[in-house]
C-alpha cells in the first residue's frame, strides 16, 4: 500500500505542484528560528543536541497523528495520510518550476530576474561570470533533485518496506532536517558577522542532513549514469577526488554535481549564444531529473506488482 501511495504522491506532486504553494511552510521558519535562539542560550552544549531536539519537535506532530490512528492506520486511511505527508515532504519548491522561471528570465534578458531565479536554484551566491553561472545552475539542479525529491522517496520506500507504516514519518523526518539545514545556512549567510554559535548550529544541521542524504545521493548519482550519457558519467563517478577537508554533505553534493554534469554532456555549439547555452543546459538538467524520476517510478511500480502477487 505504501508503494501505491508513493506513486500517487509522485504523480500529484509532478503535475499539480503549482496548486500546492502553501506546502512551502514558510511559517515553520519562525519555529526553527526560535529553536536556534534557544540553542544559542546553551552555547556550551554540543550543537548537535539542540538541532536534534528541534528536529524531534517538528517530527512529533506527524508521529502523534500516526500513533493516534493506531490500528486504523491501514488500507485507505494509510493511503490518504501517506499522500498528504508526501505532499509536504517533497520540495519545498519544485525544481522544474524554478528552471522554467530561470529560462524565461534568460529569454527576456532580465538580469534582475535571472539573479533571483538562479539564486533560488543554487540556494547560494550566484556567480557573476555568465559561463560559471550556467555550470552552477546545472550542478544545482542535479543536487537539489536529490535534496527535494529522491532522498524523500528513498526514506519513504526503505523504512516503509522494513517497518510498514513508518514510511511517511521517515519522509517527513528527512524533510525536517532539510528545512532546518536550509534555515541555518540562510541565517549564517545573512549575518556576515555570525558568531561561533551560529556557525556551529549551521555545521550541525548540515551534518545531520548530510548523514540522511548520503545513501540517497549515491543512488541518485548512479541513476544519473543510467539516465544520461553513461560513459562520461561512469568516469566522473569513479574519478578520484581530494576532499579531505569537505564535510559529508559537501562530498555528496560534489558527487551529484560531478556525475550530473558528466551525464548531461552538454557541449557548446558553434552558432550558440551564451543565453541559448544557459537555457539548453538548464532544461537538459531538468530533463535528466525527470528521466530518473520515471526510472524510479517504473522500479517502484514493479515492486508494487511483485508484492501484490505474493
Amino acid at each position: 500500500m505504501h508503494l501505491i501511495a508513493l506513486l500517487i504522491g509522485l504523480v500529484v506532486e509532478r503535475f499539480a505542484t503549482r496548486y500546492f504553494h502553501w506546502r512551502r511552510m514558510r511559517w515553520l521558519d519562525r519555529i526553527i528560528d526560535a529553536g536556534f535562539r534557544q540553542a544559542e542560550r546553551f552555547g556550551n552544549w554540543p550543537a548537535l543536541i539542540p538541532v536534534i531536539l528541534l528536529a524531534v519537535l517538528l517530527v512529533l506532530p506527524v508521529g502523534a497523528v500516526m500513533f493516534g490512528l493506531g490500528d486504523t492506520l491501514k488500507g485507505f486511511t494509510y493511503l490518504i495520510l501517506a499522500i498528504i505527508v508526501l505532499m509536504f515532504s517533497i520540495g519545498p519548491n519544485d525544481i522544474g518550476e524554478e528552471v522554467d522561471e530561470y529560462c524565461k528570465a534568460l529569454q527576456a534578458e532580465d538580469e534582475e530576474q535571472i539573479q533571483i531565479a538562479a539564486k533560488a536554484i543554487i540556494e547560494g551566491a550566484v556567480p557573476a561570470d555568465e559561463r560559471e553561472r550556467i555550470t552552477r545552475v546545472e550542478e544545482a539542479v542535479c543536487i537539489q533533485a536529490n535534496n527535494r525529491l529522491f532522498a524523500v522517496v528513498f526514506w519513504f520506500v526503505v523504512l516503509g518496506a522494513v517497518l510498514g507504516t513508518i514510511g511517511p514519518l521517515a519522509a517527513w523526518t528527512y524533510r525536517v532536517t532539510d528545512l532546518i539545514r536550509r534555515r541555518a545556512v540562510f541565517n549564517a549567510a545573512r549575518n556576515d558577522q555570525a558568531d561561533g554559535c551560529v556557525q556551529r548550529i549551521r555545521d550541525a544541521a548540515e551534518s545531520i542532513h548530510g548523514l540522511l542524504a548520503w545513501v540517497p545521493a549515491r543512488l541518485t548519482a548512479i541513476g544519473y549514469v543510467a539516465a544520461g550519457h553513461a560513459d562520461e558519467a561512469i568516469a566522473a563517478f569513479r574519478a578520484p577526488t581530494e576532499e579531505r577537508g569537505a564535510t559529508i554533505s559537501e562530498r555528496s553534493e560534489h558527487l551529484l554535481a560531478r556525475v550530473g554534469i558528466a551525464a548531461l554532456a552538454c557541449q557548446d555549439l558553434a552558432d550558440e549564444t551564451v543565453t541559448e547555452r544557459g537555457i539548453r543546459g538548464a532544461r537538459a538538467a531538468n530533463k535528466l531529473v525527470f528521466r530518473l524520476l520515471l526510472f524510479w517510478a517504473v522500479i517502484i511500480a514493479a515492486m508494487t506488482l511483485y508484492g501484490s502477487t505474493r
